[in-house]
């Protein structure tokens, strides 16, 4: 049983984009059929551009009036908490980031698809080429030979058999007969200018296919709008082709191929007829009756005559030939094989390349809300950074939480708490009954720290991990940097008035 053929369906986003309206540069409804040399239609395509051109300036403007209030609108800094803005600076770069890594796998994915699609094309389109060059190759060559290499043979078979009158019927008769078949294969159309243009048209495609890889990354994140505006513009053209492809091909071809030749190839249906069979079928009776003739003339002829051996040894080789390009003729004029080479072209278009465009378009309404979020997010980042920076300056270097204040004071200890620690050491040694266990306790942790380093201990304090590694202080209040200067003070005025010096 014959295969099932596979017929060609519009995808449902062909009749979603075919059914946009098409409006010229004065708002005048267009028609939607593909004609790419019409110039309301290029106008139509253009209207499109221009609308997402419009977009852009729109987005422009918003961003630009945002920023203005930003500057213009700005809170007192004291009545503003600090916590609910990092909040929500952080989760808005959290959004912004999610929306470019889904941007960059729909481009990535859209991407992949719209090059598979062209290079599908172009293989289709390299294939219906040689169909085509085959053809042309053997009905120039299948001329040649009955037209000079048969007629070379003739002549000289003519001046041996030319007391033979029966043989120079036989002669004449296959010299019409090769008349006969060049005025059939006559019948073949010549491939030479569609061949020319389908060539032209894959040159075209991989040049573009090429720069539009080149520049699909730069045009999606820096002119998001721009690549959306192509991207749009390519869709609707595209869909409008992919809509009704058969007419389309069908007018284009008028005046170059028989109409009844085209729509064999573009629907090849089963019950049809090839235009090309009964030219086929005298082709090959032709070629019959004259190996008959030519086996006739080498059983009787050469006998009587050897010379004409070699001329009619050649006839017979140029006809067994001739007959081997018939069958190549008639598989390559079969309507099957250039038959899926359009249905492939068409699958590379309107499926693959037309949901690539989709994706691509996507990408491009993702890569400019992620860089509108990103703009809107870069003062409220910038001010929660600077804020953050300055915090960590106001740290006063007598903070015991700051590493560089204690890293001074320990090796550069104060005369006053030198003195204190004196005072501390005779008070011991004469009144007895203050522990200096008691007296560390409640001592400053600062002081202990810098009098143990003073007479060559080892702090305890020193000895946790996170001390003396240069990690950074904890953040605090100022009131919480307040209140232990604070209680600092009132113990080292407590300890001084104890133990005078």
């Amino acid at each position: 049983m014959p295969a099932a053929r596979v017929e060609y369906i519009a995808p449902w986003w062909v009749v979603w984009l075919h059914s946009v309206p098409h409006l010229g540069l004065r708002l005048q409804p267009v028609d939607s059929t593909f004609r790419p040399r019409d110039e309301s239609y290029q106008e139509s395509l253009l209207f499109l551009g221009l609308v997402a051109a419009v977009g852009l300036g729109l987005n422009l403007v918003l961003l630009a009036a945002y920023l203005v209030c930003v500057c213009c609108c700005r809170q007192d800094d004291a009545v503003q908490t600090k916590r609910p803005r990092s909040c929500c600076v952080t989760w808005t770069a959290v959004v912004a980031a999610l929306i470019c890594c889904a941007a960059v796998g729909v481009g990535f994915y859209g991407n992949s698809e719209a090059n598979d699609g062209v290079y599908q094309l172009l293989y289709a389109l390299d294939n219906a080429n040689h169909t085509f060059s085959g053809i042309d190759v053997l009905v120039s060559g299948t001329t040649q030979k009955m037209k000079v290499d048969l007629e070379q043979h003739l002549a000289r078979l003519g001046e041996i058999f030319a007391t033979r009158g029966d043989y120079l019927q036989t002669l004449k008769f296959l010299q019409q007969t090769a008349g006969s078949i060049i005025a059939q294969i006559a019948g073949v159309p010549v491939w030479t200018e569609v061949t020319e243009e389908l060539t032209e048209l894959a040159n075209q495609t991989s040049s573009v296919e090429y720069y539009r890889m080149l520049c699909c990354g730069v045009l999606a994140l820096l002119f998001s709008w721009t690549s959306l505006a192509a991207d749009a513009a390519a869709a609707v053209g595209t869909s409008d082709f992919c809509a009704a492809p058969d007419t389309f091909i069908l007018n284009i071809t008028e005046g170059q191929v028989r109409p009844e030749v085209t729509q064999y190839y573009l629907y090849c249906s089963q019950s049809a007829s090839s235009p090309f069979q009964q030219a086929l079928t005298v082709f090959q009776r032709s070629l019959t009756a004259m190996q008959i003739q030519v086996a006739g003339l080498l059983q009787f002829a050469v006998p009587r005559f050897p010379t004409a051996e070699k001329d009619l040894l050649g006839i017979q080789l140029l006809l067994n030939s001739s007959e081997s390009g018939l069958h190549q003729l008639t598989a390559l004029l079969d309507c099957r094989g250039l038959h899926k080479d359009y249905l492939d072209a068409l699958a590379g278009i309107c499926y693959d390349g037309l949901e690539g465009l989709l994706y691509l378009g996507l990408f491009s309404l993702l890569a400019a809300l992620a860089f509108s979020i990103m703009i809107c997010l870069g003062p409220g980042a910038w001010k929660h950074c600077a804020t953050r920076d300055r915090d960590y300056d106001d740290i006063d270097d007598d903070d015991p939480f700051n590493p560089q204040a204690r890293r001074i004071a320990t090796h550069n200890p104060p005369r006053g708490q030198l003195r204190s620690f004196c005072s501390y050491s005779s008070g011991l040694g004469s009144q007895g009954s203050l522990h200096p266990a008691q007296t560390i306790s409640n001592a400053p942790v600062s002081e202990y720290m810098n009098q143990a380093a003073l007479f060559g201990g080892n702090p305890r304090y020193e000895n946790v991990p996170l001390i003396g590694r240069g990690s950074p202080p904890p953040t605090y209040s100022p009131s919480m940097r307040a209140t232990y200067l604070s209680v600092a003070d009132e113990h080292l005025r407590h300890y001084g008035n104890e133990f005078p010096g």
